[in-house]
């Protein structure tokens, strides 16, 4: 497991974090800010994966996904044996804001 210490919000959410889990499509959902996610939530969220038959990586964002920023990502450990790589999936990430922008 690897811990993060919280930063402080700021209003243009460069300070904030949060746990996701990336898809290999670039879509992704949170699983926490406050605290780190547990192992059994971890676990949850890769049978959840796996039973779609999806899979992709656990990771951190830095900076606010609702921000014009593009926030950072850091894969921390694949879920459900992806095929692809965390790069493409970065970039799919970063495609797909710059679509919606």
């Amino acid at each position: 497991m690897v811990y993060i210490v919280p930063m402080a919000s700021r209003a243009d959410g460069i300070g904030e974090r949060r746990w996701i889990v990336l898809g290999e499509d670039g879509r992704y959902v949170t699983l926490g800010r406050a605290t780190d996610p547990s192992e059994e939530e971890i676990c949850r969220a890769e049978s959840s994966l796996r039973r779609q038959g999806l899979a992709g990586w656990l990771a951190i964002m830095a900076g606010s996904p609702h921000s014009a920023r593009t926030p950072s990502l850091l894969m921390v450990r694949p879920l459900a044996d992806p095929k692809g790589t965390f790069d493409a999936a970065a970039e799919a990430f970063r495609a797909a804001r710059a679509t919606a922008a």
